[in-house]
């Protein structure tokens, strides 16, 4: 009995070394040393500053900024359009990474077309020629999807130039250079990370 015991003890102790401290340790250290950046949150700056990270979405209603999806991420708030007036408590406007969540409505939900009948109608003047892309009126799972549509961006490029006193082409070049494809060449779609765009669009402003 003693031994068994004493043995059982022995392995609760070995394990916790091993699970608990080497293990993590080794990963952490493995991690730091191949993709730093990834390790320690895909962190953005501008200047030296951190702003955000490009794994997570951020709101913008400026309209020198290109504007990111809407989010219902804050359970007790309800999904604002894109562009509309910032509500005086930031979580209300959903991008709560404490509380990722999607609006969990059917299709056939009221509130949900209401909503994006909102969304629909706070965009259309950005570009009235073009039909609003669904990804700048409907939420993502997580409301914290950092990326839009290539057509998301495009249907916001005027709007941009004109805050920005750029020509169209000249964003379109910013747009395009942040653009990402494919992974591996046929994983998921084309798409652009509104932080990393934004921040772009900043630096070439100080630049002139």
């Amino acid at each position: 009995m003693g031994s068994a015991l004493r043995m059982a003890i022995g392995m609760i102790l070995v394990m916790t070394v091993l699970t608990g401290i080497a293990y993590p340790l080794a990963i952490t250290g493995i991690a730091q040393a191949i993709f730093p950046d990834h390790a320690n949150g895909s962190l953005l700056k501008h200047g030296d500053a951190v702003v955000g990270s490009s794994l997570i979405g951020q709101y913008f209603s400026k309209p020198e900024y290109f504007h990111p999806r809407p989010s219902a991420a804050n359970a007790a708030a309800p999904m604002p359009a894109p562009g509309a007036v910032p509500a005086p408590v930031a979580p209300q406007n959903g991008y709560d990474p404490t509380n990722t969540a999607g609006t969990n409505l059917a299709p056939s939900s009221k509130k949900l077309v209401d909503a994006v009948t909102a969304a629909v109608r706070a965009n259309q003047p950005d570009n009235p020629g073009m039909a609003v892309p669904g990804d700048l009126v409907t939420s993502s799972a997580s409301g914290l999807d950092p990326h839009i549509t290539p057509a998301a961006a495009e249907f916001q490029v005027p709007r941009v130039a004109k805050a920005r006193g750029m020509t169209e082409d000249q964003v379109r070049q910013i747009v395009a250079q942040h653009t990402e494809g494919r992974t591996l060449g046929f994983l998921g779609e084309p798409r652009v990370n509104v932080l990393e765009l934004n921040l772009a669009l900043d630096a070439a402003a100080a630049a002139k």
